[in-house]
Formats: C-alpha cells, structure tokens, sequence
C-alpha cells in the first residue's frame, strides 16, 4: 500500500499508509491523545476518527477543548438520543436533530403523545444504558435511490423531503444501535464516550421552520465528559433563568410587551426610556467628539430605494407588506442606510469633505415570524445607532481602525471585556449572493484584514458571512454568564456607492466614487439592552441605572431635610427619588433593595442635626454616616466615570 503525507498545525509532517485513519494518527502520536481525540479536520473538513484517509491531507486533532471537538460530541450524544426515543416510542418520525451552540436538540413527530417530564427521564435513563452497551457510530455511503427506499419503508416523510434536495448523489447514513439516520456526521467512534446526560426541556418548533408545515417536538439536552462541567452548566442555567431580561424587564418596570399593541414592537416604560437614552447620550457625546454628524430620517419609504439598494429583492419574506399610497408604494424602513445615501447625494460633494459621517439612532422594521419572537432580542421594530461613513479609498483603513476604536470603548465602559471579532468575507464559490465587481471584494476584504491587524484584535475569518454589498467585521461579545452575543459591526461597501450613483469631486477634477462604511456599535437598541439587563442582573452600573438614589426619612420629621436632600441631588443631575410613604424604615430598605436602587440615603434626626446622610449600597448594606457634600461628590464621580463598581 502506497504512503502518503500528513501535516499538522505546526507545520511538522509524517508519511502514513494510506488509508490510515484519524485514530490511529492521534495513537501514534501518544495513548494519552488518542483516547481523548473526539474527531478529526481533514484539509478542512471535520470527519470521523475512523474514517480512512487516503490521499495527502493537512490534519487537526479535536479534543473536548475544541469548539469541533465539543460539536462532534454533541452531535453524537442527539443520535443517542434519538435511538433512545425510537425504543421508547416505535413509530417516531425524525425532524433533524443538530448539535447547538451549548448541547444539541432533535425534532420529533410523536403523533398525539405529548412528552412529559417523565418521559425525559426515561430517555436519560434509556440513553444510559446504551452508552454503558458502548455501541459504535458507523458511516455508509450509498446511493440516493437506495436511501429514498430505506425512509419511504420507514414512512419518514421528513427525511424524504430532505433527500428530495440531494437527488442523484450520493448519501451518507449513520447507524447507531437500531437507529439510522441521514447525516453528514461526524460522529464520536462510540456512544461510551458520552459521559454526563441531562435532557433540558421540550418545545415546539415547526417543521423547517416555517408556520405552513406541522408543529413538531422539539427536545433540548447537554452531555459533558465529567460531572463538574455538568453541575456547572445547570448552575450557569438557573443563573440565566434569574437574570432573565424578559423576567427582569418586567420586574424593573423596563419595558412592555403587550398583544395589544402586536408581537415583537416593545413599549418603553419610564425607566427603560431612561436607559435607553443615557445610553443614546453616551455614544451621540462619543460621536460628536468623532466628527459625526447627526441626520434624522423618516420610517417609511418609497419601494423603489429598497429596490435600488437590493434590500427589497434580498430580504423581501422579512419585510412588511408594501403600503399602497396613491399610485406608489411605500415600505416600513427595513434599512437607514438607502436614506442616508440620498442625503449624501442632496448636493456635490469634494474630495475635501471626505470623510463625510452620518450618524441616526434610526427605528426600523422587519417581519419576523411570532415562534421566533423573544423578549428585547428579537422584535420587529427595533433602533440602530446607524452611521454611515462616506471616505476616499486613502482614508478607508484609518476609519475603519476609528470605528474599531470607538465599538471598543463602548464594550469597555458597559464591562465586556472578553470579545473577539469575526471578519465576514465573501464565499468565493458562491458569488451570485453578491453584488460588485471582484477586485472591489478583493480590496475591501484586504483593507478590513490589515485593519483587524493594526488594531490587534482576536479574530476569525468566516467564508460566506458576508453582507450582499461587503465584507464586515462583527464583535462577538462573552456576557457575565458567558454566552456569546453579536453586538457591533463594521461594513465595508463598494457596492451602493455605484447602485446609487454616488460621487464626489477628486483633486483631479474627475468624479470618483466614495467607499461607504457602515457601523453600529450597539446594533440593534433593543437587543443590546436585553443583553446588558442580563449581563447586569438587573443591578445597573450608577451612570446607568434609571433610578440612583432613593432618600429615605426614618419619620415624617425628617420629610423636609429629606426634600432639601433630594432637591441638591436633582440639580446635580442625580436621579433621585423621596420616599416619604408612611411605612416602616426596613420595609422601605427592602423594597429598593428588590428594585435594586444602587444606592438609599437613610435621615433621621441625627443626620438632620449634622447635614449628614447614613449612605446604604445595594448589595452591600450600610456604608456608614457621611456630609450630604461627600456623598454628592462621590456619585457624581462615579457617574461622570462611568464607573462599574465603587
């Protein structure tokens, strides 16, 4: 047998015959790295320990540590339990069953049996005795008519919908035990490398995701190779059921959603209005001190600039229904940016107004299906801090480098210090997704790689990402729970500049085009609150929280002192708030300690006599007696820093 070569990530090589599998590379390598490979990455492509490799290939070994290793396992641990569910119930039909970000989840026809709690456990139960039988994952290859006969014996319609894309090729199954499945894989070598089950919960999810087709089962579960990482993940999850944004939000009187008004368009409640526009203020002084220019745009437009710009065609099914007026038709603003454009275009434009920066806290509207709606992250109307940057190609890498600098700030005053980025590039094989001509993509994909590097940011390149018009950067951002949000973007556009006929006047006298940056550090408002409540629990940093203060009188004769109290804090710009209400002290200690008021400024008669306050934090209970001016200079330190903690 004839030997071929395999190159590993540190750019070592060794010859192997050919035909050699994942695991026994990862065995030759040591006994220790073969017991705890999970999969392999084949010149890219992640496959199975045990299939074999016969031609040369760059190789990765994925352990439990890595993201693919993490996939692969959960992956195996949805056809164990899937193969569980078909010994409980015989006759289940089989949606799809994916690994997730966290765990993995599979969709089921079930008939009429609604599964209980006690059903879970009895699969955990099920799933636990065939990882003691250790049975093994196998891979088939065959051919699609083959395939189509196997799942129409079965009576699986949803398997034959899916095959009815892949007609002519060939088909990969995997057999675990007695259950088979149509799955590209990969697959742990046995069902004993699963370690620590727990079945999270059941919902309902419609076939494909579309409301046209049957609402099937849908069972979320998580396995880890040791007890402590599954303890602490279901510790993780209750902690995120507390610090859930949708149970907080009401709780803190945030924000409203209400059938009323319709799904997924929030209303903002006082406090939550509040919020929304420290936050606002924060990035418009932020802004302003950039350069940028505010602009404000109207929520509707003519369909024909959404044609224009592409956004029409691209993301028609995710619009409203277009508005009949008169002889036009309008649409519900789905973008800022065509509104933009026509600004920029208002007048003749010199090279020597470059770089020329929009900025709009924009409201806009996508139609997003009722089951996907969720609490602030994911609505149907919701507001970006949208810029758009208009900048000769000379000045491109420098604002783009600007806007990284800025997005950076904002993570780092709201506390998310763990983020990386994820530079979205075009899929080169598949270019009718995209508007613009080829050396267009090449040059804005270049500048954003040199700039993610001048700036020194942790990032991935992630083929086919892209937005239809450029390539971006987006920032994955790890909350205090961490979980990964995708907050801010950065867009690189050739594209509209020339769908929109953009221009401005070189130093040559000709007209060029300008390149467009696109930008929104918070993205979506809506969204980046959700993500901020949870983040926080609730307990807001001073700056932010909607109330600051909340002055206490121990007795009616303290009301005035009180009110003088209270007065100096307002025209300090202090949110405050006088709680004269005739109930006992400790009960008014405990309810802004539930409305998680940073900070309560307890008077009696003692500190009326001594223009004191006795100063209690939340969390922290009493922080002792201090003069009503040190009290006031603290906060307004700690507000005007933006501080954390204190």
């Amino acid at each position: 047998m004839s030997n071929i070569k395999i190159s590993f990530p540190d750019n070592s090589s060794r010859d192997f015959e050919s035909g050699v599998t994942g695991f026994k590379i990862a065995e030759s390598i040591s006994s220790r790295l073969a017991k705890e490979a999970l999969s392999v990455e084949v010149n890219g492509e992640v496959w199975d320990l045990s299939r074999p490799i016969i031609n040369d290939a760059q190789l990765k070994i994925f352990k439990w540590d890595d993201d693919a290793g993490k996939q692969t396992y959960w992956h195996s641990s949805a056809h164990l339990m899937a193969e569980a569910i078909q010994e409980i119930f015989p006759g289940t039909k089989f949606g799809i069953g994916p690994s997730i970000e966290n765990g993995f989840y599979y969709d089921l026809d079930l008939g009429d049996h609604k599964l209980t709690n006690e059903d879970l456990n009895k699969i955990e139960e099920k799933m636990n005795e065939y990882i003691k039988q250790d049975f093994q994952f196998r891979r088939e290859e065959i051919q699609w008519q083959e395939a189509y006969n196997f799942f129409q014996q079965k009576g699986d319609e949803y398997k034959l919908e899916l095959l009815d894309e892949f007609k002519g090729e060939k088909i990969t199954l995997y057999h675990v035990g007695q259950f088979t499945d149509l799955c590209y894989g990969p697959h742990l070598p046995s069902t004993g490398k699963i370690k620590y089950i727990k079945l999270l919960n059941v919902a309902g999810a419609y076939w494909r995701g579309s409301e046209k087709n049957k609402m099937l089962q849908r069972i979320y579960g998580i396995t880890f190779p040791t007890k402590k990482e599954l303890d602490d993940y279901l510790f993780r999850l209750e902690e995120a059921k507390r610090r859930d944004h949708r149970k907080l939000g009401t709780e803190l009187e945030i924000f409203l959603l209400t059938p009323k008004v319709g799904g997924g368009l929030p209303l903002w409640l006082p406090k939550g209005a509040v919020i929304r526009e420290t936050l606002e203020d924060f990035l418009k002084a932020e802004q302003k001190k950039r350069g940028y220019l505010p602009v404000v745009t109207p929520h509707i437009g003519n369909i024909n600039l959404y044609k224009t710009s592409g956004h029409y065609p691209y993301y028609k099914d995710s619009q409203f229904t277009p508005i009949k007026v008169d002889d036009e038709e309008y649409l519900l603003k789905p973008m800022n940016c065509p509104h933009h454009f026509q600004i920029y275009a208002a007048k003749p434009r010199s090279y020597r107004d470059l770089p020329i920066r929009l900025a709009e806290f924009g409201t806009v509207y996508r139609y997003e299906q009722s089951g996907e709606l969720n609490g602030l992250t994911r609505v149907r109307s919701f507001t970006v801090d949208d810029s758009h940057m208009f900048v000769r190609q000379d000045q491109l890498k420098e604002e783009i480098c600007g806007v990284i600098d800025l997005i950076q700030l904002v993570f780092n005053t709201l506390g998310f210090k763990d983020f990386t980025t994820r530079l979205s590039f075009r899929d080169a094989l598949n270019k009718e997704k995209y508007g613009g001509a080829d050396e267009l993509w090449d040059r804005a994909e270049k500048e954003i790689l040199e700039a993610a590097e001048e700036m020194k940011l942790k990032y991935t390149i992630a083929k086919g990402e892209a937005a239809f018009y450029g390539p971006k950067i987006d920032f994955i951002v790890r909350d205090a729970l961490g979980r990964s949000w995708q907050l801010g973007t950065v867009q690189v556009d050739y594209v509209m500049p020339e769908r929109f006929n953009l221009e401005y006047v070189g130093n040559d006298g000709q007209k060029h085009r300008p390149v467009v940056i696109h930008r929104a550090p918070f993205g979506s408002l809506e969204r980046f609150i959700g993500v901020l409540i949870e983040h926080f629990a609730g307990e807001f940093p001073v700056w932010l929280s909607p109330l600051q203060v909340a002055v206490i009188p121990i007795t009616d004769a303290q009301n005035d002192y009180a009110l003088t109290i209270t007065q100096k804090l307002k025209d300090a710009g202090v949110r405050v708030e006088l709680d004269s209400r005739n109930e006992k002290v400790n009960y008014k200690i405990r309810d802004w300690e539930t409305k998680k008021t940073p900070y309560m400024l307890v008077v009696g008669d003692k500190e009326k006599n001594s223009d004191t306050v006795s100063v209690r934090r939340h969390t922290k209970g009493d922080l002792g007696i201090k003069p009503v001016s040190e009290f006031l200079n603290q906060i307004s330190i700690e507000i005007k820093e933006k501080q954390l903690t204190n």
